[in-house]
């Protein structure tokens, strides 16, 4: 896999140097708002050592995401294949996850353009979804942003949340190729 950039922004492998920004961001209130729970740093780390491995096998998975003026690990964004039990699986998401302070400068939706365009290309993919809690309105608007539709007759409650949690119901996005392409 070769990195990938954007005007702004560097879509790479993971570092080092990345294990404790990315525990801090997976610990903060504020981005885990839209998420079941915190994770901790051993939780997190295990996240990184599982993401490389998917980027070396299938040559993509979530980059890591740094900001190219500063060389600023600000979080990550790129396409996964989940393990999940639910009706649109087996497919490729799309996802990102950024620090706060990143928020609000249009870096998800930029790193996003950038995954798709690897998605449709490079990896020869003819669809990719994306899926979050109901509640999560931002990702919603990167999500339309991109291009990508959402048909409520879609929607689920997430197999790994209880019923009854506040996050259980889950809105998918998704977008083929073809509507890249136009």
């Amino acid at each position: 896999m070769s990195d990938l950039t954007t005007e702004r922004l560097l879509l790479r492998q993971w570092k080092d140097s990345d294990y404790e920004p990315f525990a801090a961001l997976n610990s903060d209130p504020a981005v885990v708002e839209h998420f079941a729970r915190s994770l901790t740093r051993a939780e997190s780390d295990e996240l990184i050592d599982r993401v490389k491995v998917s980027i070396e096998k299938r040559g993509f998975g979530f980059w890591a995401v740094e900001v190219r003026e500063t060389g600023r690990f600000i979080g990550f964004t790129g396409l996964s294949v989940p393990i999940l039990d639910a009706p649109f699986v087996p497919c490729v998401e799309i996802g990102w996850r950024l620090a706060k302070d990143a928020w609000g400068n249009g870096y998800a939706t930029e790193a996003a353009r950038a995954s798709l365009a690897y998605g449709f290309g490079e990896a020869g993919l003819d669809e990719v979804v994306s899926f979050t809690a109901t509640t999560n309105k931002p990702s919603q608007r990167v999500m339309e942003r991109l291009g990508m539709t959402h048909d409520e007759a879609d929607d689920f409650d997430h197999p790994r949340l209880p019923a009854g949690h506040r996050l259980q119901r889950h809105v998918l996005y998704r977008i083929t190729r073809a509507q890249w392409e136009a």
